[in-house]
């Protein structure tokens, strides 16, 4: 009996604990990038479905714009289409880009509506092709001084959200690939953390959150060794201002790039707060959204006013060692 009550017990601090922020964040619009391991584990899949429904049944408003790197490189590899990454994007041939097209909007889509609509009838599918929602310009990388072209590799140049906030306004969880229409008439492959960051900033979210595959941004990053395959960090930043992530931006990692440049625009484009979580953990959206100390690294505007527990110091620019309240 005192087992059974103690677990209880824990439980009903953690509800208490959520309180606060459950009244915070009670109507408000979050926007998730998903993707990594979070999409490709099952187990993980069917929690990350799980947290969007509590967020929408808990009265936030969230948003799902995914990617589908590893899904895409698979059917890229059964085609026998060559496939390579520059600055951390994917080079989009032509044909390449038929296949990033039905693997996005016709696998990966409906595959994350089908696990979120488990629940009840709550998630609508969609491209960025669709009601003109992502309209994007031929994107060029610059590797050593020299302008690249990277093929159907689209930026971002209008946001049409309309359609993303009818079915917002109808209870709805919209589930968006990361496909964008041209005005030359032309289909483009976007980075799927940058439309994220794109549509949080015309939905006026209060949070974007960027689901990946580390614990965060580390302070004590090492880049791997020749012939290595992954480098290693273990202190995890855990809040960060836009100015100090900005002159941290060339030193990162080329997969962490596109992260944090979007969540550095989306905070600079008037979202309070983005986040980059480690998407292999057991429901962190949740612990992210509805706990005292959060997970992760949080990206804050510079002005932010600090928030550090007893004793934790922030610099001018927000950025702070150690948990926090967020």
């Amino acid at each position: 009996m005192n087992v059974r009550r103690n677990g209880a017990l824990d439980k009903a601090h953690t509800l208490i604990e959520a309180l606060p922020w459950l009244a915070r964040f009670h109507g408000a619009t979050i926007v998730i990038k998903y993707g990594g391991n979070a999409m490709t584990e099952e187990h993980l899949r069917a929690k990350f479905a799980a947290d969007v429904v509590f967020l929408r049944y808990a009265g936030l408003r969230p948003v799902i714009v995914h990617g589908g790197g590893p899904q895409i490189q698979s059917h890229l590899d059964l085609l026998g289409i060559d496939s390579h990454f520059v600055s951390g994007l994917r080079v989009t041939t032509p044909e390449a880009m038929q296949v990033v097209r039905m693997v996005l909007v016709g696998q990966v889509n409906r595959d994350v509506v089908g696990l979120i609509n488990g629940h009840g009838p709550f998630a609508v599918g969609m491209s960025g092709e669709d009601a003109h929602l992502f309209t994007a310009e031929r994107k060029h990388v610059v590797v050593d001084g020299v302008k690249v072209d990277i093929g159907q590799v689209g930026e971002i140049v209008r946001v049409e959200a309309g359609a993303v906030r009818a079915l917002l306004d109808d209870g709805r969880i919209p589930v968006v690939s990361s496909v964008a229409r041209g005005e030359d008439g032309g289909i483009y492959n976007v980075n799927a953390d940058t439309a994220a960051a794109a549509l949080a900033v015309a939905l006026q979210a209060s949070k974007l959150i960027v689901l990946t595959d580390v614990e965060g941004l580390y302070a004590d990053w090492q880049p791997p060794a020749e012939g290595g395959e992954s480098g290693s960090g273990e202190e995890v930043i855990s809040r960060i201002g836009a100015s100090e992530l900005a002159r941290l931006l060339p030193s990162l990692s080329s997969g962490m790039v596109p992260k944090m440049e979007a969540c550095l625009a989306a905070v600079r484009g008037g979202v309070p707060q983005a986040h980059v979580l480690d998407g292999r953990v057991p429901h962190a959206l949740l612990l992210e959204v509805f706990t005292d100390e959060g997970i992760g690294t949080m990206v804050e505007p510079d002005d932010a006013a600090p928030a550090g527990r007893g004793g934790i110091g922030a610099t001018a620019d927000g950025a702070v060692n150690g948990e926090v309240a967020r």
